[in-house]
């Protein structure tokens, strides 16, 4: 068990945690939420022992091994599977005792290490690393590969496979899926719900969370707050607290009002002195309840772009690549004027090549683009971030792009974005990744875009910010592409989408249960034959798709049907209730003679509200029984 005893820590001027307590049971899957700047990482570094508390315990069991993602990779001449098995430390530290000991010729201990390497299944170590490796997307000739010939964000995933590999009884994840495509978060989500280890999770990814966790931390305020399930749990639970707190808060308010005025009012008469200082000293020791804090900041908004062409553009027969290497072949695509669409397929596929071309950061092999005069696009790149200027302010990153613009202008929208005051004039050398990650999309929304293309816009982003995210690509009135392994932004901000796939660009029907279910049935399919997977066949995805709606629609009919009454008798009821609130409604009901109608229409009203409440509680416990028979007929389909 992991047990935080008052744990207090300041970094700077800043107070992170004060009096922080919490309790984690072993193998319990943590959800570790909260703001940007709030702690979280720093909570890590406590726990990991490379940072020290101000004052406060934190008590792990002894015999515990701990693994986290390293957050540099050295650039090495080893392989990149040598360097996933340097996670498991035992296993390394058992095989350089056995080459000592057959250095030595020591036959005694040769066969002592041999049967410790036994013990710890250490001649299954390569094909679990090699196993991981693919998980993570890394073909078999990769392998092999030294690792300094990776990019920054494939080394990321070596770490994050490094730490898979070690046999831990904690496992700490920052931000995992940040360099993952959504194919990969979700193996990375089957196989952490596999691993027989306490886990703490940080994550701005719902889904991820609700995929991943059974319990959630949440830090805010200096303050570790426990709920007993995943993220979909917290917000439920969190919302009836700050209800409660509210009201608490409200109440203590009033008393506090009360005091005072009796404070104000007799403190300087000599006969009620005594009572006033009483009640002064009641003041003061009035232990302050926080008023419900709702933590979202953020509210921003698309302007209406001042041109809607249509088509915005055409690509017609284009091939796209690099130098001599062509990624996409004979790519056609007419962008009309509204379409949202989200761009699947696995990473290296070419997404952010295609994404570029659409661009104009990217120029075409062959073939033709065509844009209209009116288009404005507005792009956000994977690694926006190292675009941004440390040495400026945000207010001179918007000036560049508009020189014209009034100062106060600028002041007031970057506000809406938590730049205000000094914030909006001082360089961003120090920004955290989501403050930066803000900024690029001020930088986005300023240029009133009429076609967006994002290409990962969510990665540094915490939970506040990606509602308010979504909530403004929801009401944008010009076209978007979205790129997302954030399934939650894909499914309520688009409603089409495109496929990439064997360098080729198709449109993909179905939903993304549909395609999370066609890509593990595929990688099943493939790891049985050990061929790769298919491209998507139409017809094999509908087929897929019938036998899924027929297996729901056996299992749901009672629940269907018992919804459908429930709804029936919901009507009914609300027409009763209009009814009576018509009539309460109306001056003469409050007459002396009417009232034994007014006494029976006030009973009755009573009546259907708690009739009313009753049956909603049942209709939305029928919808929660459906959601889960969905989800289990979609493992069940997964896993066949």
């Amino acid at each position: 068990m992991i047990e935080i005893r008052n744990l207090n820590l300041q970094r700077g001027s800043k107070v992170l945690l004060q009096q922080a307590n919490a309790l984690i049971a072993p193998r319990q899957r943590i959800g570790l939420i909260g703001k940007n700047g709030t702690g979280k990482s720093s909570l890590f570094a406590l726990i990991k022992g490379e940072l020290h508390q101000d004052s406060g315990d934190i008590i792990l069991p002894k015999h515990w091994k701990l693994a986290a993602v390293a957050q540099e990779t050295p650039s090495l001449e080893l392989s990149a599977l040598d360097y996933v098995l340097q996670g498991d430390a035992e296993l390394q530290q058992f095989q350089a005792a056995l080459a000592e000991a057959e250095t030595a010729d020591n036959g005694i201990n040769i066969a002592a290490w041999h049967a410790k390497l036994e013990e710890i299944d250490a001649y299954s170590a390569p094909a679990r690393a090699a196993k991981l490796l693919s998980g993570l997307g890394f073909s078999q000739s990769e392998h092999s590969r030294p690792v300094k010939t990776f990019s920054g964000g494939w080394r990321m995933r070596l770490n994050l496979a490094q730490a898979l590999m070690c046999r831990a009884d904690l496992l700490l994840l920052d931000e995992p899926t940040n360099h993952l495509d959504l194919e990969t978060v979700l193996w990375l989500e089957n196989h952490l719900a596999g691993l027989p280890c306490t886990q703490i999770i940080i994550s701005h990814d719902r889904d991820f969370l609700n995929a991943t966790t059974t319990h959630t931390l949440e830090l805010s305020q200096q303050k570790l707050n426990y709920y007993g399930g995943n993220y979909d749990f917290y917000l439920k639970e969190r919302a009836q607290r700050l209800a409660g707190q509210q009201a608490a808060y409200a109440k203590q308010q009033a008393h506090i009002k009360h005091l005072q005025s009796f404070i104000d009012r007799f403190k300087a008469k000599a006969t009620k002195a005594v009572q006033a200082q009483s009640r002064i000293k009641a003041l003061d020791k009035l232990e302050l309840i926080a008023p419900a804090h709702l933590d979202s900041e953020f509210s921003f908004e698309f302007s209406a772009p001042e041109h809607l062409p249509n088509p915005l553009l055409k690509l017609e027969q284009a091939d796209l690549g690099y130098g001599s290497q062509t990624i996409l072949r004979n790519i056609n695509l007419s962008l009309e004027n509204g379409a949202r669409y989200g761009l699947l397929g696995v990473n290296g596929s070419g997404k952010s090549t295609f994404i570029k071309a659409l661009s104009g950061s990217l120029n075409l092999q062959s073939g033709r683009i065509t844009r209209s005069e009116k288009l404005n696009i507005g792009y956000f790149a994977q690694h926006q971030l190292e675009a941004l200027r440390d040495e400026h302010s945000p207010l001179w990153h918007i000036r560049k792009i508009s020189p014209e613009a009034k100062e106060s202008a600028i002041r007031n929208f970057l506000g809406s974005f938590n730049f205000s005051g000094d914030t909006a004039i001082e360089p961003i050398t120090g920004f955290s990744g989501g403050e930066k990650a803000r900024l690029a999309l001020a930088l986005l929304v300023w240029q009133k875009p009429n076609l967006l293309l994002l290409d990962e816009p969510t990665n540094h982003l915490d939970l506040d910010m990606r509602h308010a995210l979504t909530l403004a690509l929801q009401s944008f009135q010009g076209s978007m592409i979205l790129v997302s392994h954030d399934r939650s932004l894909i499914e309520a901000t688009t409603d089409r989408f495109l496929l990439i796939d064997s360098g080729s660009l198709k449109s993909f029907d179905g939903d993304l249960n549909d395609y999370r279910t066609w890509r593990l049935a595929q990688e099943n399919t493939a790891a049985a034959n050990g061929s790769s997977a298919q491209t998507p066949n139409r017809k094999d995805l509908k087929r897929l798709e019938a036998q899924i709606r027929q297996e729901r629609s056996k299992r749901s009919k009672p629940l269907l049907q018992k919804t459908e009454r429930l709804e029936k008798e919901m009507s009914a009821l609300q027409a009763e209730q209009s009814s009576c609130e018509s009539y309460l409604s109306q001056e003469n009901a409050y007459l002396p003679e009417n009232k034994a109608v007014l006494q029976q229409t006030l009973a009755r009203a009573a009546e259907v509200k708690v009739q009313l409440t009753h049956l909603e509680e049942q209709w939305l416990s029928c919808q929660e029984e459906l959601e889960a028979i969905r989800a289990a007929i979609d493992a069940e389909f997964q896993a066949a």
